[in-house]
């Protein structure tokens, strides 16, 4: 289930909840009892490496670093 996440303008709090997604525009309450939250804008972060590039690929990185200057 996708966790949102609020901040409360009475407050400052910032707290998160897990809802589905059809739910994830309903109104929040904040974990000291106050209505007047809004919804943050969240990211998506995602880890992991790039794969390596392979030997005949060229430089890249730029038009001198690619090989396309003559």
């Amino acid at each position: 289930m996708p966790r949102y996440e609020y901040r409360c303008r009475s407050c400052t709090t910032t707290f998160e909840l897990s809802r589905p997604m059809s739910a994830s525009a309903a109104p929040a309450t904040c974990p000291e009892g106050h209505t007047d939250t809004t919804k943050l804008l969240s990211t998506v972060s995602v880890a992991g490496t790039a794969p390596a590039p392979s030997a005949g690929a060229g430089g890249g990185g730029g038009c001198c670093g690619g090989g396309c200057c003559g």
